[in-house]
């Protein structure tokens, strides 16, 4: 079983954590958040580290000690250096431009895709000639650009055929062989 609870995260320099109550605020750089936590887990800052403490060694006290202390690692990450997600959009006529905080996709639909994007994300695309286009989120926000990601992703996921469709930078699409030719 995963010990991830009881490893300290320390806190970089430009970074305020306050516990108030059940409520964690992570203030960097980059932004500002918020978390609650459950009240089966404490917290104790001291010397730039954060330790978490768990009730007792219940099965849901131990998943949650665990989870918040990840959940505030990631908070701390996101405040100081932010988090970067990439999709390609493979395809013939594919095609992705923004303007400002929207997102606008041809996927080869009868009608283009629009997408309002969060004012916390910053989103660029970025094409080239002779290149599938490239969309770009930044974010100090981890969970909600995962979000965004993935709505993002499954307007049109890859296709084990062709490989069409939007995926993430990198990201192995498992292909399928066609139909073998007729006589």
């Amino acid at each position: 079983m995963s010990r991830i609870g009881k490893s300290p995260v320390s806190i970089p320099s430009g970074v305020e954590v306050k516990v108030d109550g059940t409520t964690v605020t992570v203030k960097g750089p980059k932004g500002e958040l918020t978390q609650e936590i459950d009240s089966c887990v404490t917290i104790e800052i001291a010397d730039g580290t954060i330790s978490f403490n768990r009730e007792s060694d219940a099965p849901g006290h131990r998943s949650k000690h665990g989870l918040y202390r990840s959940l505030i690692n990631n908070m701390i990450i996101g405040v100081s250096e932010g988090y970067k997600k990439e999709l390609e959009v493979i395809g013939v006529g594919f095609r992705a431009t923004t303007q400002g905080q929207i997102l606008d996709l041809a996927l080869g639909f009868s009608h283009p895709i629009v997408i309002q994007i969060p004012s916390e994300i910053k989103v660029s695309a970025d094409t080239q000639k002779g290149k599938a286009p490239i969309v770009t989120l930044e974010s100090h926000d981890k969970q909600l650009l995962g979000q965004v990601a993935a709505k993002i992703r499954s307007l049109r996921k890859p296709e084990p055929y062709k490989g069409k469709g939007v995926r993430y930078l990198g990201e192995e699409v498992r292909r399928k062989a066609g139909k073998a030719a007729g006589k």
